[in-house]
């Protein structure tokens, strides 16, 4: 223990005995401001670099409200346009153009030519049951045969 000590007590010494010497007082100096100057340029890169990121994040913001501004711009225009008027008068008033006539058809003819959704999603249903794998393959059979996609799995 005290071998520890007395080695331990010798080095400070020197340590001590180093510094009392110019050169190596200059040196340990010079190196101790090159490391604090680095440190500081390090700090100024990070600071820059994190403005940068801000400033590219708030040109984006502000170019997408410019887009949105736009967009808004072009509906107002659409909507002052004789076209939308004609649409709205139509939807809205059951309006139409002279010389238009209107053709009712029956409720049953209508029905004909529309998809029965329940039948639609009960198919689905069956086929998300089926493993991933099995639904993919099933599902290109079908492409390449051209077959509708809404077939049911065997």
């Amino acid at each position: 223990m005290q071998n520890k000590l007395k080695k331990y007590y010798s080095e400070v010494e020197s340590f001590v005995l180093k510094l009392g010497d110019i050169h190596y007082a200059g040196q340990l100096l010079f190196v101790i401001l090159i490391l604090l100057i680095s440190w500081s340029g390090v700090k100024s890169i990070q600071t820059n670099y994190d403005l940068q990121k801000q400033i590219a994040e708030l040109q984006q913001q502000n170019s997408v409200q410019s887009l949105e501004n736009n967009n808004l711009q072009l509906q107002n225009e659409y909507y002052n346009t004789n076209q939308y008027l004609e649409l709205s008068a139509r939807q809205n008033f059951g309006l139409g153009l002279n010389g238009e006539q209107e053709v009712i058809v029956p409720k049953n003819v209508a029905l004909s030519y529309t998809v029965n959704y329940a039948q639609v999603s009960s198919q689905t249903n069956v086929l998300k049951r089926q493993p991933t794998y099995q639904y993919n393959l099933q599902a290109w059979v079908n492409f390449f045969l051209h077959r509708p996609q809404n077939v049911s799995a065997n």
